[in-house]
């Protein structure tokens, strides 16, 4: 499955629209909206998330299939000087696979930038708790918990766990 990683810029709202629903309906609990939520939101609530994501000290990239369509995205930003945070990671199933090399794709992409364009030392995310295929891969990669972890709000019954990679 051919595809390519692109960074995502200010035309692509409905884009990102079409693989945000596409993600909530996927896996839910990863998300910090319900599918319904993302649903209602108007073309101006999704061109702010485009530009909020290629605005300076964020990035987002996609991986896009040879027929055009996202079939993967991956979000960093930087809350903190010299760290970055990994959000909005998602893969269409059909792509999954570390022989696809989707996500690794990905990953790749948001590490050189978050190394070389936003000067992090590392680099953070939380994963659900209950989502042990992320996780797997995270630590693949060389990510390791680090000890916090926080309600996830849309179920305070479950957690978020942090894992982060340094980037040295």
């Amino acid at each position: 499955m051919d595809h390519r990683i692109e960074r995502i810029g200010p035309g692509d709202w409905e884009r990102m629209r079409e693989v945000r629903l596409a993600q909530l309906l996927d896996t839910p609990m990863a998300f910090m909206e319900t599918y319904e939520t993302a649903l209602g939101h108007d073309e101006d609530e999704w061109r702010s998330r485009v530009e909020r994501v290629s605005a300076a000290g964020s990035v987002g990239f996609a991986a896009v299939a040879a027929d055009g369509r996202w079939v993967g995205t991956m979000i960093s930003l930087t809350p903190e000087p010299e760290e970055a945070l990994l959000v909005g990671v998602w893969v269409e199933p059909a792509y999954r696979g570390r022989g696809l090399g989707v996500t690794d794709g990905l990953l790749d992409a948001v590490l050189g930038w978050a190394r070389e364009e936003a000067g992090a030392r590392r680099l953070v995310l939380r994963v659900h708790e209950d989502n042990p295929r992320a996780t797997a891969f995270y630590r693949r990669r060389g990510f390791a918990f680090t000890g916090r972890s926080e309600p996830y709000e849309l179920d305070p019954s479950s957690l978020l766990v942090e894992m982060a990679l340094p980037l040295g």
